[in-house]
């Protein structure tokens, strides 16, 4: 269909300021024009609206991520690790405040002991982004990991958290892999959906339920006994 700006507007809920500034920059397509001062807009139009919402909204994209994204977007569905880079730093659950540390200045800060630091990372219960970059998570990490040892119980539960993840990352993989296959310039905004609504809200919505499930059956059992 095609739509007029004052159209765009009211479907979209963005100001024609905006949405011509997108235009602009190259976040939206150049509209088709009529005739002079007279122009139309498409259903790609509020599609990608849509997605500059969404990845503002839940991702905190700025408008220069998103033009990069769309000035690629044609690779972004068609390679693994362009699609995958506006992801990254949600991934990365390191905010963009965090301080970062030398291995050498991390061991220092934190009074690290060697031994267990190398065997956690061994075990990739600790994986920093990069090997010479630490950060505070780390740190909480290897905290919690001492508190095992200080209550004499194994920290078993998070290797087998390791063991898991990596399962579940290739069959994350395999579905980005499969949204790029089907992947055309209409459902772009809605692939896009289906990537972040998979990894950050169902994902953790059913792990969390799974656990609220089991303890929420052993304290029903402790009640009736």
């Amino acid at each position: 269909m095609k739509y007029k700006i004052s159209e765009l507007v009211t479907k979209t809920n963005v100001p024609k300021s905006t949405i011509l500034y997108y235009i602009k920059e190259g976040m939206l397509p150049q509209a088709h024009k009529i005739k002079s001062n007279v122009h139309r807009y498409s259903d790609e139009h509020i599609e990608r609206i849509k997605y500059i919402n969404y990845m503002k909204e839940h991702l905190g994209s700025t408008n220069e991520q998103l033009k990069h994204i769309f000035q690629n977007h044609n690779q972004s569905f068609a390679s693994s690790s362009t699609m995958i880079t506006p992801l990254m730093n949600t991934l990365s659950d390191i905010p963009s405040n965090a301080k970062h540390y030398t291995k050498k200045a991390f061991i220092s800060a934190f009074n690290v002991d060697r031994d267990l630091l190398e065997q956690l990372l061994k075990d990739e219960i600790l994986l920093p982004i990069n090997d010479d970059d630490f950060t505070q998570k780390e740190a909480s990490i290897l905290e919690l990991v001492r508190y095992y040892r200080e209550v004499g119980i194994e920290y078993d539960i998070l290797k087998m958290y390791v063991f898991h993840a990596k399962a579940l990352s290739l069959l994350e993989h395999q579905i980005q892999t499969k949204l790029c296959d089907i992947r055309h310039e209409e459902n772009f905004t809605l692939l896009w959906k289906i990537v972040f609504e998979t990894l950050f809200n169902v994902k953790t919505y059913i792990f969390n339920r799974q656990t609220y499930k089991a303890f929420f059956s052993t304290l029903k059992n402790e009640v009736l006994t």
